[in-house]
């Protein structure tokens, strides 16, 4: 099986091209920054720059509303490949071809509003701003929803 689900950042705006022919389609190309988690050492780098490719509808919808240093979800396929520089020497791609993505802030949260109280019944709890929820005090597990 091939799926990854991804969270993270926009370093950019996407860059959107149409590819040529009988039927036009969108293609954005973006680069999500996912933090990575555990201890981070001095001098080494603390997230990962995944390169994501939207086609279609789901690249018209990149074009349109994503923009740098939103926090999107994203999942789809790992695709690699490989190709030789101009320089005679051959580099290799890795590329998550996306099937599904969708904001994962809230409109208040990305425009720099506060945290939002959560929806899930019975626990009453605030999202902080890592985008976990704090569980209050006295809550059993029973009570959560992923158990």
């Amino acid at each position: 099986m091939n799926r990854v689900i991804l969270m993270g950042r926009l370093t950019r705006d996407p860059e959107v091209r149409y590819s040529q022919g009988e039927r036009t389609m969108a293609v954005a190309k973006y680069t999500l920054a996912v933090d990575r988690r555990g201890r981070r050492q001095e001098g080494q780098q603390s997230a990962d720059f995944i390169n994501c490719v939207a086609f279609d509808k789901a690249g018209e919808f990149a074009e349109k509303y994503f923009r740098q240093g939103m926090r999107i979800l994203v999942s789809g396929r790992i695709q690699t490949g490989s190709y030789t520089n101009k320089d005679g020497i051959k580099v290799y791609t890795t590329d998550i071809m996306v099937e599904d993505q969708e904001f994962a802030d809230s409109k208040n949260a990305s425009s720099g509003g506060g945290s939002q109280p959560t929806n899930t019944p019975g626990i009453s709890g605030s999202i902080v701003g890592d985008g976990f929820m704090n569980i209050p005090d006295g809550v059993e597990d029973e009570g959560l929803p992923f158990n």
